[in-house]
């Protein structure tokens, strides 16, 4: 009788060294419990509030992982620079790379300022395209191989018309994923991005208030609107992201996965 094929694992990320920006909250602070689970111990989170920081890393500290957590503003070229050195001079080398941190402060066509359009542009669309390419200088230089994944939204391909900057970086940034992943191919380097949907996190509870009039049941009765009855959990999905992130992925790149109970191009029936 054949034996059964040994299976590889799932997802492995022990031979992983990554960077997440944003990774103090949220999408983010979910990506780096879903490292941990699949083996990452070098994991270093980016994040503008130092008090945020050092709860995400005593939080993942609990996992057994001794988190390094980086004070950065992403969109200063500078930090974003700093930012990557310091992880490289932590953990020695750096090949992976979450692309999570982003404003969504609202602005239509016609109300939208230009301050409020070069913060978006710089925060959710340089700053990614600043991380993306010392990663790729970084594993070109070192000949490793590496993989990064930009958070994107189904937002990306048009938006609420509230959503103007928003949509517009997020739209840049699915095209820079794209862009990166073929050029970057014969460097065995991929580049991946997710399109999460309405999502459940405190940064979107911050925004139901400051710009919708939420009140604390604000996510209860949005997920009372959708299809499925929830939101986007980001706990259900940071595990693709650490699947995308690791070698058992294999040759995916240049793929946008939408990760949303709305189908983008359905027409009411």
């Amino acid at each position: 009788m054949a034996l059964s094929p040994t299976l590889p694992p799932m997802c492995d990320n022990t031979e992983s060294s990554v960077i997440i920006t944003g990774g103090t909250q949220g999408l983010g602070l979910a990506v780096a419990r879903a490292l941990i689970a699949s083996g990452c111990t070098k994991i270093t989170l980016a994040g503008r509030s130092a008090d945020k920081g050092a709860k995400a890393c005593a939080a993942l500290l609990e996992l057994g992982v001794d988190a390094y957590y980086v004070q950065a503003d992403m969109s200063s070229p500078d930090d974003c620079a700093d930012l990557f050195n310091a992880a490289v001079t932590r953990f020695g080398f750096v090949n992976g790379l979450v692309n999570s941190a982003a404003i969504t402060d609202r602005g239509s066509l016609t109300d939208t300022t230009l301050e409020m359009w070069q913060m978006h542009m710089d925060l959710n669309l340089r700053g990614p395209f600043l991380m993306m390419q010392a990663l790729a200088r970084h594993l070109i230089e070192t000949e490793k191989t590496g993989s990064m994944v930009n958070i994107l939204s189904t937002s990306a391909y048009v938006g609420q018309s509230f959503l103007t900057p928003y949509a517009t970086s997020k739209g840049g940034l699915l095209t820079l994923t794209k862009n990166a992943a073929n050029a970057m191919r014969k460097n065995r380097i991929r580049v991946n991005a997710v399109a999460p949907g309405w999502m459940e996190t405190e940064g979107e509870a911050d925004i139901q208030r400051r710009f919708h009039g939420g009140g604390e049941d604000w996510a209860e009765k949005a997920a009372a609107s959708t299809p499925m009855g929830q939101l986007v959990d980001p706990d259900e999905l940071s595990p693709l992201i650490a699947y995308l992130l690791s070698p058992s992925s294999g040759l995916i790149t240049g793929a946008i996965i939408n990760y949303d109970q709305q189908i983008i191009g359905a027409v009411p029936e």
